[in-house]
């Protein structure tokens, strides 16, 4: 059983239902819908479908909604096509106008507040840049050429620089959130995060619409100041996303993978799934192999410790989808049996309130490993328990029962976790027994192996964790 999950966001090449089912029967674990694109009716559409392709296959695959977050763009330009120089002054303004010679409109009306000079404008990933030479405080800000080459219109900007003073949720974000909490989706990831304060802001958005269905937060990091706040960013999110396309245009490429070690081990340590993303597998958006590169970055963010690597354009745009989610698999399930397995890393301190808890979690993976067991199982009502022992990267697999099918998508993010719907928890004995059936029934163990059984007790009502049960089949 594969352990590092898969995120394949969806697109025109991915959302029809054909496409989707073959991409679930390959091994996606989560689907990403990206509310930079599309409108709420054709997501509306491809929720209903993932939603019927569950029950019809008996899968749990999760939903993540991607925020577009503040990203600031240039307007449009004459012909499509401006030519900038290196060494030339150009005018960036925030003025409706058509970009033409000379002149690039700038999408963000507090553009010349917050531009300083000598600070360093991208454009278009960072294939063009700019120097800020002086702004006027109001409209405009002039800027020297340092590489220079075609633009086009509407592409994003990027200031690594600069401290915005623009709000981390749009009014496009607010009105897809909207749309998010009136539909059963299990993750919602914030873009553009800078600071704890933006997750808190956001949770608090969340909870004031939906308590019963909140979704849980994902924060994308790809800003230089959420690295520099990367503990209390982790602390504050349910989940992290290394993006790595505009971090490695926000802060020097040739950090972008320290920043990802760091952030597999910061979440690691505080029991939180992260995911991998951009250009994983880019070379599949057009070829049917990828490169050596693209094996060599999936097996080593594997061996790194991430609960999920993420595919994007591969799989929303491109030409082989399906044989994308089979190769990066393929990857994956070769590098799990190698046994190469990331560094160990030591977790928080629990608090007070749930070190007993905890504390059987923990022992209970280390037992399996003792052991060479086959499976860890629990029940949970709240997912508590799968994240701890997700985190704790166990030998045996995890299979984590319950009756809620929400919950049971939710936790299939999480690195090992097979989430299974159960819903015979009338007693410790008989659900025990149940649940031991269903993982025989379904080839997961056979006789003589060794199991080990969590939970808490009493049986059927949330608490938290305070039995442990070893046991051979």
């Amino acid at each position: 059983m594969r352990k590092t999950k898969i995120v394949a966001t969806l697109g025109p090449a991915s959302s029809d239902e054909h496409t989707l089912r073959q991409l679930m029967v390959a091994g996606v674990n989560v689907f990403r819908l990206n509310f930079s694109h599309g409108t709420h009716e054709i997501h509306a559409q491809t929720l209903a479908r993932i939603d019927r392709l569950n029950e019809e296959l008996g899968l749990h695959i999760a939903t993540l909604a991607d925020l577009s977050g503040p990203k600031i763009r240039t307007g449009e330009v004459g012909g499509n096509a401006m030519l900038l120089k290196p060494g030339e002054t150009v005018l960036m303004t925030t003025r409706r106008q058509v970009s033409a010679q000379g002149v690039i409109s700038v999408g963000y009306a507090g553009f010349a507040r917050d531009v300083k000079a000598g600070e360093r404008i991208l454009l278009d990933d960072g294939k063009l840049m700019l120097e800020a030479l002086e702004s006027n405080q109001e409209d405009e800000v002039k800027a020297r050429v340092i590489q220079g080459g075609l633009l086009s219109s509407n592409k994003g900007i990027n200031l690594p620089n600069t401290r915005l003073s623009l709000p981390t949720l749009s009014e496009k974000d607010l009105d897809d959130l909207d749309f998010i909490l009136r539909h059963n989706i299990e993750w919602v990831a914030l873009s553009f995060v800078r600071t704890a304060a933006d997750i808190e802001s956001l949770r608090k958005r969340i909870l004031e619409r939906n308590k019963t269905r909140a979704p849980k937060i994902m924060a994308k990091i790809e800003k230089p100041e959420a690295v520099e706040n990367a503990v209390a960013i982790i602390r504050a999110s349910d989940a992290i996303m290394v993006a790595r396309g505009d971090l490695g245009v926000e802060i020097p490429q040739e950090q972008v993978p320290i920043v990802q070690k760091k952030f597999i081990r910061l979440s690691i340590a505080a029991s939180k799934p992260i995911v991998v993303a951009t250009q994983m597998m880019e070379g599949m958006i057009l070829n049917m192999r990828p490169t050596r590169a693209e094996v060599s970055d999936v097996a080593n963010s594997v061996i790194d410790g991430a609960d999920a690597l993420m595919l994007s354009g591969e799989t929303s745009i491109g030409s082989f989808p399906v044989q994308t989610v089979e190769t990066m698999s393929r990857i994956i399930a070769d590098v799990e049996k190698s046994g190469l397995t990331p560094p160990p890393i030591t977790h928080h301190d629990s608090p007070v309130e749930r070190r007993i808890s905890d504390s059987i979690i923990r022992a209970a993976s280390d037992l399996a490993q003792q052991v060479k067991a086959s499976a860890i199982i629990a029940m949970t009502h709240t997912g508590y328990s799968a994240f701890k022992l997700s985190s704790f990267r166990p030998g045996a697999g995890i299979f984590i029962f319950a009756s809620d099918h929400y919950l049971l998508n939710m936790m299939n993010l999480l690195w090992g976790v097979k989430p299974i719907y159960y819903k015979k928890f009338s007693n410790t004995d008989t659900a025990l027994s149940g649940m031991r059936k269903v993982l025989i029934s379904r080839g997961y163990m056979v006789k003589g192996d060794f199991f080990i059984y969590i939970s808490s007790i009493p049986i059927g009502k949330p608490g938290k964790t305070n039995m442990l049960k070893l046991a051979q089949v």
